[in-house]
């Protein structure tokens, strides 16, 4: 079996995957029985999988090196070529929809795979494919500018990522310096985030207007694979966060800066919920890792067997390097079977939470290779929200393991930071929508429009003389809002669900786990709502999700 960095690449061609697929789409439609149709879905599907491996290896190599000119020049060439790959993919979506045969499919692979395919064909049309190709050089730009910062600070030279620390130190002084010196590396690049982004929204508003609608937002939903909600839903929900939830963090951040000594909450004080500092996890990386291994062997046979071959396989890379872009990610590789576990470890509470977030990713994706199809495999983001957040969890009898007697510390902070996200998640979210609604804003529209959000959602929070942020830019840096438009609420409808098996897990833990399991088990068999009605969990579009939430937290606390 072949480690990651084994894993050989081989640039894929429109010219190559073009009459292949057509060859496949050709077989589906003149295909005489179910079984042949059958057939013909998964060789398909081994088709498509050959094609995205080397697409999803060059992705990683990129990220990992965005100065390797030779991936930078492959990533450059899929930008490219995928809308137009994506086109012919679009023909065997039609074809799908188009059998005679869809009752012997859906009994035998689900109805699911026709629901999406649906909402597939809504989301494409032949002439957004050079609005597409500019779309992905534009979001590579973006990554590229992300990952070439280089942030002087006290004689050193760090990224994005490697600031990190320095924004959380116990010392004042060093948090506001460091947030400072990331603000004015931003200001520097302001015009590069407001072309970038101006190019983007126009993009994409062309594009929703090309498939049929007034603006970009129900193309965006569609790209999102949203198959059980819509925006009246999202809206539904945020106005329950703004009730429910954003009262209880103004509570708990008036006892945040009594406990770490300020007046107020400046943006360098919002992530430190301790006067001596926040929980760090203790060792090496290779330590963190070591324990990482430790505590899913004893987790559950099923996560042991995982983070063995996860291991084997050289599935990780986790490290903050120079040109390496930030962030943190799961990508999987079907073809080899490896769920790849992309990071930037930079020594604080982060790391561990980054390292069962995404292996909550990557165990859920291991799972789901028991499913023959990728119909059945893929399921919606939020869904997979839900693997990874509510993984961070069901991990915390293990975190002696990382913190050792800081664990507490470390407890208090997961738990309020999962909180307080909500109200972060919705800001970004709606944003978004008023930014999609209003396509013509200018950068300082779009500035104030973020102001007027924070005051909204995060009215503990106080920009004023804080550069960056008192300008309203600090969404620039929230690398969702330009490269997954309408992503980012998916991590707060899965955070509700997290906390509720958070919840569960404090009087039952094996309880927890087997709605969990259950959940998880099911990988892209059914919608979200229907996932979570199914592993008996409540939908956070009930009413109460969330004030049960609030209530189960603050009683912790």
């Amino acid at each position: 079996m072949l480690t990651f960095p084994q894993l050989p690449y081989t640039r894929q061609t429109y010219e190559d995957a073009a009459p292949k697929i057509q060859e496949m789409v050709e077989r589906f439609k003149n295909a005489k029985t179910a079984e042949e149709a059958k057939t013909v879905c998964l060789n398909m599907d081994a088709l498509s999988s050959n094609f995205i491996a080397d697409y999803i290896v060059c992705y990683i190599r990129n990220h990992l090196d965005t100065s390797d000119k030779f991936y930078e020049d492959e990533q450059a060439h899929y930008d490219e070529i995928m809308p137009r790959v994506m086109e012919e993919f679009h023909a065997w979506t039609n074809a799908l929809l188009e059998t005679p045969f869809r009752k012997e499919l859906s009994a035998e692979y689900g109805e699911i795979g026709f629901i999406n395919a649906e909402i597939a064909k809504r989301s494409f049309s032949p002439d957004i494919v050079a609005d597409s190709q500019e779309e992905n050089a534009l979001m590579t730009r973006y990554t590229k500018l992300l990952a070439s910062a280089k942030i002087e600070f006290r004689g050193e030279e760090y990224n994005l990522a490697q600031m990190g620390p320095f924004a959380l130190d116990a010392d004042r002084a060093t948090r506001k310096e460091a947030t400072e010196a990331t603000a004015y590396w931003s200001i520097a690049h302001q015009a590069q985030f407001d072309e970038i982004y101006d190019k983007l929204v126009a993009l994409r508003t062309k594009m929703g207007k090309t498939l049929g609608h007034d603006n970009f937002i129900p193309a965006g939903y569609d790209k999102q694979g949203r198959n059980c909600y819509g925006p009246d839903e999202v809206a539904a929900y945020r106005a329950a966060v703004l009730e429910h939830i954003v009262p209880l963090v103004v509570k708990l951040k008036e006892k945040q800066a009594a406990r770490i000594q300020v007046e107020e909450i400046k943006p360098y004080d919002d992530n430190l919920l301790f006067l001596d500092g926040n929980a760090a996890p203790k060792g090496t990386p290779d330590e963190i890792l070591e324990a990482g291994r430790k505590m899913y062997h004893e987790l559950s046979p099923e996560t042991a067997e995982y983070i063995d071959a996860a291991l084997k396989l050289e599935s990780f890379d986790v490290l903050a390097k120079p040109n390496k872009a930030p962030g943190g990610f799961c990508y999987t590789i079907d073809k080899y079977k490896i769920p790849f576990v992309y990071a930037n470890f930079n020594g604080t509470s982060d790391d561990v939470e980054t390292l069962t977030h995404e292996v909550g990713h990557a165990f859920a994706a291991w799972r789901a290779f028991n499913y023959p199809i990728s119909a059945q495999r893929e399921y919606t983001f939020e869904t997979a929200e839900v693997h990874s957040m509510a993984m961070e969890f069901l991990t915390w009898p293990w975190m002696e393991l990382f913190y050792g007697n800081e664990t507490d510390k470390f407890k208090q902070a997961h738990l309020e930071n999962a909180l307080s996200f909500l109200p972060y998640g919705c800001m970004v979210d709606e944003f978004q929508h008023i930014i999609y609604e209003n396509p013509n804003m200018t950068p300082d529209e779009r500035n104030k429009t973020w102001m007027e959000l924070e005051n909204k959602y995060r009215p503990w929070r106080k920009n004023e003389g804080v550069p960056f942020h008192a300008d309203g830019r600090r969404w620039q840096l929230q690398s969702h809002i330009y490269q997954r438009p309408f992503y980012y609420i998916d991590y707060c409808l899965a955070q509700t669900n997290a906390l509720a098996i958070w919840a569960l897990s404090q009087n039952d833990w094996k309880d927890a786990w087997q709605k969990y399991f259950a959940f998880l088990e099911q990988a892209g068999t059914m919608t979200f709502v229907d996932l979570t009605a199914g592993a008996g969990l409540p939908s956070p579009f009930t009413p109460d999700a969330l004030k049960l939430v609030a209530q189960a937290v603050e009683n912790w606390l």
